[in-house]
């Protein structure tokens, strides 16, 4: 087994001109000027678009997760179609745990399915440390990637250790995430333990993807909105700042996500990301006094307004991006991820819209 630490790829690729590293996103990121607010989609692989359901027929997530030559494809085809600023990686959360040892299936119409949900420190104890031998697929499918796109970055992700575990905990998706608190609340020194080995295979797994050439990366926890913010900082930040402060040395942008984490954004921004990213229940200047001057942000669109009438959806952007313009960096998203239901075209004409509005001047113009 093997864990390959260097970022290398990505640190090579940020010392020539042009090329990812000098695209409009990254340079969002790292609160640089831009020629245009860049924009991409959670959930933009796949999810709404034709092409991806024709390709997935038959084939399970998972599997699909584990076929280079399927994450390239469908990593590439919102890309190809919506003329987004950034590609994400085509995978799902649970990846790592899976090649971590954990027995799980992703059940369509229900998600991440545990087949033994943790409870005791035994069950922690067999979740095994991963590197790039245990997860070869995503090495190789993020190298053909980086080829394909040239300019275009592409962004690598992992769910956080908070979000992980409450998978683990519950057996699957859960509303109100009754057995990970009373996990936390009644067990703190077993919960810490699982967090902290979840920490340890979420930063490997992202250290496979760095080595292998993505430009950025983003830590989703989804349901860290469930928590106070007391808890969120007993529970969950230092756990957050072990993966993304362990990542301090890649040379990339790390952005850091979740739902429904308004009062907890000033605590996320400190667990040691470049970019915070904010749902849509938080105007963006709010946000950015919330995070402090120091970050960019990124979002946040509602997903469902994706559906209104165009005129709806014309005026929410500029809302936005006039919003966005009082963080040092942004980085126009939705405020989580893309509905199966959304109608691609709307999608491709938000991004047109949001560089026509954003449009700076060339320098020396």
């Amino acid at each position: 087994m093997t864990t390959d630490t260097t970022g290398a790829a990505a640190r090579d690729d940020a010392s020539r001109p042009g090329g990812p590293a000098d695209s409009p996103f990254v340079r969002a990121c790292r609160r640089r000027p831009v020629p245009h607010t860049p924009v991409w989609f959670m959930r933009q692989a796949g999810r709404s678009l034709p092409e991806y359901r024709e390709i997935r027929a038959n084939v399970a997530m998972l599997e699909s997760c584990r076929r280079p030559d399927l994450v390239t494809e469908i990593t590439l085809q919102p890309v190809r179609r919506h003329k987004v600023d950034a590609a994400i990686l085509f995978s799902d959360i649970v990846v790592p745990v899976a090649a971590a040892g954990v027995d799980l299936d992703i059940v369509p119409g229900t998600g991440p399915v545990v087949a033994e949900p943790v409870r005791t420190a035994a069950d922690v104890q067999r979740i095994r440390p991963i590197g790039r031998d245990d997860v070869p697929y995503v090495d190789e499918a993020v190298r053909m990637l980086v080829k394909e796109l040239g300019d275009t970055p592409l962004i690598g992700f992992a769910g956080a250790p908070f979000t992980l575990a409450s998978y683990l905990v519950e057996g699957g998706p859960s509303r109100n995430h009754v057995k990970t608190k009373a996990l936390m609340y009644g067990d703190p020194e077993l919960w810490h333990a699982l967090a902290g080995r979840l920490a340890e295979v979420t930063l490997a797994f992202l250290r496979v993807q760095i080595a292998a050439g993505v430009s950025a990366v983003q830590l989703f926890d989804s349901w860290a909105g469930a928590l106070s913010e007391a808890d969120y900082r007993r529970f969950v930040l230092p756990h957050s700042t072990t993966v993304l402060s362990g990542l301090a040395d890649a040379g990339i942008p790390r952005i850091h996500f979740g739902v429904g984490t308004a009062e907890l954004l000033g605590a996320m921004g400190e667990a040691g990301a470049d970019v915070v990213g904010v749902d849509w229940r938080t105007p963006l200047d709010v946000a950015t006094r919330r995070i402090g001057p120091d970050k960019a942000v990124q979002g946040n669109l509602d997903p469902c307004l994706l559906f209104a009438p165009w005129p709806v959806i014309e005026a929410e952007v500029r809302r936005i991006l006039d919003q966005g313009r009082a963080a040092p960096g942004h980085v126009f998203n939705l405020g989580h991820g893309v509905l199966p239901e959304t109608d691609p075209e709307v999608l491709t004409r938000v991004v047109a819209l949001v560089h026509e509005l954003s449009a700076r001047p060339a320098e020396g113009a």
